[in-house]
């Protein structure tokens, strides 16, 4: 076996029975989950691909939806429209803060906390609701490498239950960082956060970053590569709520979670990394997500500052492993 996916089997094995942690609940169908799903996935830029567990388990991909509409924002507007509406701060704060808002620009402080996150869907352009879905899902479709769909009873959900993300949209409204209708920009958003995918569909996606936005098993461009930069620098300081500070000191490469229990990671230049597991910390990170992304880290030297001192061990196992083609 090799190294690699040997690697992932015993990690696997080792925190399959970890039992920290609890399912997200305040989105109703967030609870229907099964707290033992758990799966982990390695898609390299040259088109490994290592697995292991419930890949291929769908879930809703929720706040990582952000990192990728963020992307699109930035390819539409470019990047100083952007800033003008989002910041780019980390906040300690809880994701769903209603006071994320600049005292003096009145911006969310990022596009990874709710409030930067709904700012920033209002900016995908279309001539009304069904277009800039259309315009969302096959931007989707590129990173996944095929149809995407919504999960319509998690949107159903999260839109009779999102008060407080309707109320960061009001606030915003009147401080003039979201124009146009306020129920269409919910729509939309809500709409991304329960699009469905799998443990496997992340690590390409995380792969095409670390690929400059081409998917390194279809081929296709996912992204354009004047703005793989802003992404990846917004995910290593904000991606992983407010535990941010603490990832990049522990794990250390552009990350991001979200609270149906995926970890999506990016490894520049080498490989995406995803892991699916649903009990999540206090922070709303999954918990076996922490842990294996933390070895992973400190076993192959993916810290970016290993990366820069020439520590990285990954290219190594890579050239003793086999993976999927």
């Amino acid at each position: 076996m090799s190294p690699i996916q040997s690697l992932l089997q015993d990690l696997h094995h080792r925190y399959s029975s970890l039992s920290e942690g609890k399912l997200a609940s305040y989105i109703p169908e967030l609870t229907k989950a099964n707290p033992d799903w758990f799966g982990i996935s390695v898609v390299t830029v040259d088109g490994q691909s290592f697995h292991v567990g419930d890949v291929d388990q769908q879930f809703t991909i929720q706040s990582i939806s952000k990192v990728f509409v963020y992307g699109m924002a930035l390819e539409d507007h470019g990047r100083d429209r952007v800033l003008k509406r989002v910041g780019v701060e980390p906040t300690g704060d809880p994701f769903n803060s209603l006071i994320r808002l600049d005292e003096a620009s009145k911006r969310p402080d990022n596009p990874m906390v709710n409030a930067g996150a709904i700012a920033t869907t209002s900016l995908i352009t279309g001539e009304g609701p069904t277009e800039r879905l259309n315009r969302l899902l096959a931007m989707f479709e590129r990173y996944v490498g095929r149809d995407v769909y919504v999960d319509v009873p998690t949107f159903l959900s999260e839109r009779a239950t999102g008060h407080r993300n309707r109320a960061m949209a009001h606030l915003m409204l009147n401080f003039g960082m979201i124009n146009g209708n306020i129920e269409e920009a919910l729509d939309l958003y809500f709409q991304q956060c329960a699009l469905l995918v799998t443990g496997r569909d992340l690590a390409g996606m995380a792969a095409a970053l670390a690929n400059r936005g081409t998917h390194p098993l279809t081929g296709i461009q996912a992204a354009s590569p004047d703005y793989i930069r802003e992404i990846l620098s917004v995910m290593y300081t904000c991606g992983m709520y407010n535990f941010a500070g603490e990832w990049a000191y522990r794990v250390g490469i552009p990350a991001k979670s979200g609270v149906s229990g995926g970890i999506l990671a990016v490894v520049p230049n080498q490989a995406g990394i995803a892991v699916f597991s649903p009990p999540l910390d206090e922070n709303g990170n999954s918990v076996r997500g922490l842990r294996v992304l933390e070895d992973l880290s400190r076993e192959y030297g993916l810290h970016l500052f290993d990366l820069s001192l020439g520590r990285c061990r990954f290219g190594e196992a890579l050239l003793a492993s086999d993976g999927e083609n």
